[in-house]
């Protein structure tokens, strides 16, 4: 590994483009398939950078790659910037105050995973122009993660079918690889049909769709007791039918997310929901039509790939944060409950430490049982890509997911260190890929066997569109 300090000089030469790459993200902060203008500036920097820029991938207007290099092994490296809706703060306040009201926020970091990607990509194509090497790197920009199942749609249109090696990072509040276990999932949306009528004159000749809304989510709680015990299943009324509780609701509609450990315990999940939303229909007398929105596949892990990654991690160490990073991080950790920081020991495994701000540690391999989890679109290419991801520590012990929080500590030097610690890791990855053909056979060779035969059931029908908006919004 002794490329990795010259790969690690790039990196830190090219930080501050990056950072501020990540700050303008964060202040544009634009929900699924809608990061019209953050898709433009990856573009953007791409080709400042010297990549090969192609828009549009998979019929996605928002989904961007960037290649260089030429012959060889492809490596691409996955990067996200969507943000979440309602989560707008100010940044840098450890106080809850919207920057706008009602406008969104980068709640799950994708305005660094996005940047920091990009980063390791721009590091690891001067790599190989540097030292004359065959081989292709590429960033993805890929949108809508959070619902919108964006990687899922890139894998059915065969945008990974060149790849050889697929690597990634997300922002956290620990450093480490990532553990590779997450929930294979799809979203649906049940529409039920039924007849209006007054509800007072003539209720007997109404058929209520609402009523067959109710059934059915009380049949799916009654299920719960009867499912494996890592799945989940979340719904929410999104059509009530009307507001006028005198007439009888003629539609009504409910979306579901269903959740299980792997791709072929989602698919009978999800049959057994269908059924719930039949039954229902018929005590009603109403109709039901199912509609899946998206889906993501369970995570695959690869052992050669997540032990290379391990090896650059201890070699590097964990960021490193001074004095004034923590005493901001004190402050974040104050409006945090003192169960939401014992929950970021627990999803790894390791003792509470109350004076330890952020982090100061490599988190061991495969840390963690796996029980706080949720879905990913990444693992979608994980089935089809031997695939490894990272974890950065970018923010305080104990910040929520989806928080405000994490939205005020976004542009923070704390999460630019953390940013730059994960992009050096997932650099010299890549480059020990390129050196080093057989480690991608030993990654190929895993993921074969892992699948044992297994064929890839992509949770996306082919007939399912990706929920794109009408009109390109400015």
């Amino acid at each position: 590994m002794k490329n990795s300090d010259s790969v690690w000089d790039i990196v830190e030469g090219k930080r501050e483009i990056f950072f501020a790459l990540s700050d303008l993200i964060w202040d544009l902060p634009e929900t699924n398939y809608q990061e019209y203008r953050s898709a433009d500036e990856h573009a953007r920097l791409l080709q400042q950078e010297g990549f090969r820029v192609e828009r549009g991938l998979a019929g996605l207007p928002t989904a961007v790659m960037g290649e260089a290099g030429e012959g060889g092994p492809v490596i691409a490296i996955l990067g996200e910037f969507d943000a979440l809706p309602g989560l707008s703060q100010v940044a840098g306040l450890a106080e809850e105050r919207e920057a706008v009201a009602g406008g969104n926020g980068h709640g799950c970091g994708h305005n660094l995973l996005g940047a920091g990607s990009m980063l390791a990509a721009a590091a690891v194509k001067d790599f190989l122009a540097q030292n004359g090497l065959k081989g292709r790197v590429r960033y993805y920009g890929c949108p809508a993660e959070e619902g919108g199942s964006s990687k899922g749609f890139m894998v059915r249109a065969g945008v990974f079918d060149d790849v050889d090696v697929a690597i990634s990072w997300h922002p956290a509040a620990f450093a480490g690889v990532n553990n590779p276990i997450s929930l294979a999932c799809n979203e649906l949306n049940f529409h039920f049909t039924g007849r209006a009528s007054h509800a007072s004159a003539t209720p007997h000749l109404g058929r209520s769709a609402l009523d067959a809304v109710e059934l059915m989510n009380v049949g799916v709680n009654y299920m719960r007791e009867h499912m494996p015990s890592t799945a989940r299943i979340h719904y929410a009324v999104t059509d009530t039918g009307g507001a006028a509780p005198n007439v009888v609701q003629a539609r009504a509609t409910v979306r579901y997310l269903i959740r299980a450990r792997t791709l072929p315990e989602l698919l009978s999940l999800v049959a057994r929901v269908k059924k719930v939303a039949e039954g229902a229909a018929l005590m009603t007398e109403t109709s039901v039509r199912s509609e899946i929105l998206s889906g993501d596949a369970n995570l695959i892990g690869n052992t050669p790939l997540e032990e290379r990654m391990f090896a650059h991690l201890q070699r590097l160490g964990p960021p490193v944060f001074d004095e004034s990073d923590r005493q901001t991080a004190r402050t974040f950790q104050q409006t945090m409950s003192a169960e939401d920081i014992a929950a970021s020991y627990d999803r790894f495994g390791l003792k509470a430490n109350k004076d330890q701000p952020l982090c100061e540690e490599i988190v061991p391999l495969y840390s963690g049982d796996g029980s706080i989890v949720g879905s990913t679109d990444v693992g979608s290419v994980s089935w089809v890509v031997p695939t490894v991801q990272m974890r950065g520590a970018t923010y305080a012990i104990g910040t929520p997911g989806h928080s405000w929080q994490l939205v005020a500590q976004g542009k923070l030097p704390a999460a630019h260190k953390g940013t730059e610690h994960a992009a050096k890791v997932m650099a010299s990855t890549a480059v020990d890929l390129i050196l080093d053909p057989s480690l991608i056979d030993a990654a190929k060779a895993d993921l074969k066997a892992r699948l044992d035969g297994t064929p890839f059931v992509n949770p996306i029908p082919d007939d399912v569109e990706p929920p794109l908006p009408e009109k390109r919004h400015g």
